[in-house]
């Protein structure tokens, strides 16, 4: 579970009644999207043939530019959640990051699911002795490219749901 039992206002869209904007939720998709991206290639080597979880990247992506509805993306979120269905270790993790970016146009929360999914991508790949180091790293990595408008908001969603994401945010 990566979604808290009550939901933050922060991330749901002024126009339902939260306090998140458009711009923002578009920023959140994107930082979303890099997060699954930078482990895409942890699934693509075990399944090169699928391309669910690229295209979940690629529509969070698409729905930010207007080109796909918040329903087409969340759709193909769906689709990469399937293909991560199937699988185990870090394929599994990075098809499941991939899957939480697409569907941040739908539910904006999701997108610490697809930077904790991506950090689990990273630990399960990693040797034992090096699991905690990447996970570190891949975290930092993440910070690096929150863009200034939604950093602290990030952050601090990291620090009230690191508990229930695995305690992956911890670095």
């Amino acid at each position: 579970m990566i979604l808290p039992g009550v939901r933050d206002d922060r991330f749901i869209t002024i126009r339902r009644g939260g306090t998140l904007t458009d711009s923002d939720h578009h920023l959140l998709a994107l930082w979303a999207a890099s997060c699954a991206e930078h482990v895409l290639h942890l699934f693509e080597s075990t399944a090169p043939e699928d391309s669910r979880p690229r295209d979940a990247i690629e529509s969070a992506r698409a729905w930010v530019r207007g080109d796909v509805t918040m329903m087409g993306a969340r759709a193909s979120g769906g689709h990469a959640m399937g293909a991560a269905r199937a699988l185990g270790g870090a394929a599994r993790h990075a098809a499941y990051a991939a899957g939480q970016a697409g569907v941040v146009a739908h539910v904006a929360a999701h997108e610490l699911g697809a930077a904790a999914y991506a950090i689990k991508a990273v630990r399960a790949a990693a040797t034992t002795v090096d699991s905690d180091d990447a996970g570190r790293r891949e975290c930092q990595w993440q910070r690096d490219q929150l863009p200034a408008a939604i950093r602290e908001l990030v952050l601090d969603d990291q620090r009230l749901r690191n508990s229930i994401c695995w305690n992956v945010f911890e670095i």
